[in-house]
């Protein structure tokens, strides 16, 4: 799931690129070349989203968080990726959150809990805490008390906020040329 939901947004990414799209730059948007990309490759994107979700649904109704001790780091950090991409169903996202913030110490990593938690607040059109989601130009979207964010980032291991910033430009400079060399984290 992880490698078809990654391979989606990848696949966007690049077709904007050809098309001569810079990520951020809202003054595109409106060609309808780039409209016409945006629903095509939306379209897929969500079909895949869905799709992920209700697998992910069985799995938490069968088996609660899908832990490191359960399906290993790598698959625990999988199905946090989908429940970040699901936003289409900010419930679902807080239902994921609230069992992974009662799961035992080491099931789940802080900064995954970070990012869902600034995701869920920015669906919720409110300020996030960490500092993960960027807006348009990269630039964050609104943090509450951001004097403190990289405190806040520290304490879950996460990088400065303007550390952060600079490697989410690279990020997708190196992605929508054709390269993942992310190893599949979604920034």
């Amino acid at each position: 799931m992880q490698r078809e939901d990654q391979a989606a947004r990848i696949g966007a990414l690049q077709a904007l690129k050809r098309q001569g799209v810079t990520l951020g730059d809202n003054s595109q948007l409106k060609d309808p070349k780039v409209q016409q990309i945006l629903i095509s490759e939306g379209k897929k994107t969500k079909a895949i989203d869905e799709k992920h979700r209700q697998r992910l649904t069985e799995i938490l109704d069968e088996h609660g968080w899908p832990g490191n001790l359960l399906v290993g780091r790598d698959g625990s950090n999988a199905a946090w990726l989908i429940v970040q991409h699901a936003d289409a169903d900010v419930e679902f996202q807080k239902r994921c959150l609230e069992l992974m913030e009662a799961a035992p110490a080491g099931e789940v990593e802080l900064i995954w809990i970070a990012y869902l938690t600034d995701r869920v607040l920015v669906n919720e059109n409110k300020p996030q805490r960490y500092g993960t989601q960027l807006g348009e130009n990269f630039e964050p979207r609104p943090i509450e008390d951001p004097e403190n964010v990289d405190r806040r980032r520290a304490e879950v291991g996460l990088p400065p906020l303007a550390e952060y910033v600079r490697f989410a430009k690279e990020q997708y400079e190196t992605l929508s040329a054709g390269e993942d060399k992310s190893g599949g984290s979604d920034q």
